[in-house]
């Protein structure tokens, strides 16, 4: 479909973007929440799946039904940290190329894990307002409300 992707009603407001004439009163609302985290996540995935969900509630952006769109995030954070491990095991030597049998040297395979992950992590982060240019559109509740008493007390 062509066009602008459609931005979720709590993103506008959290943005102070939401006019009346630009909502839709029929889209779902699911009622924020943490979902639980599916088993088959790596060590690394879990961490990150418990660093991000608290915050991700605490801004209204996360419920049940996010859980795969988080659970592919934190999926691709932990093959690209486990990756960036294995590359930078030797810190003197870290493993960005390697030699075939017949002695060309190539792309080590571990490098496109990592890039092929942080490009995946890059569209999920963007989604959940996780980078710095998707997070300036997104402010707080709160500092909305702050906001519009600062700019009351100026006029």
């Amino acid at each position: 479909m062509a066009g602008r992707k459609p931005i979720p009603s709590n993103l506008k407001v959290l943005r102070g973007t939401d006019q009346k004439c630009r909502m839709n009163p029929h889209e779902a609302r699911p009622n924020p929440e943490i979902p639980s985290a599916p088993r088959h996540l790596s060590r690394e995935a879990l961490m990150e799946w418990g660093r991000i969900t608290d915050e991700l509630h605490r801004l209204g952006l996360l419920s049940n039904i996010d859980r795969a769109a988080l659970a592919a995030y934190c999926q691709a954070y932990g093959r690209w940290s486990e990756a960036e491990a294995q590359i930078y095991a030797d810190p003197d030597n870290p493993r960005l190329t390697t030699v075939t049998a017949n002695g060309t040297t190539i792309q080590h395979p571990l490098v496109g894990i990592a890039n092929s992950a942080a490009l995946l992590m890059h569209k999920f982060l963007t989604e959940f307002g996780m980078t710095p240019s998707s997070r300036t559109r997104v402010a707080a509740a709160g500092n909305r409300e702050k906001n519009k008493q600062g700019f009351a007390a100026l006029g």
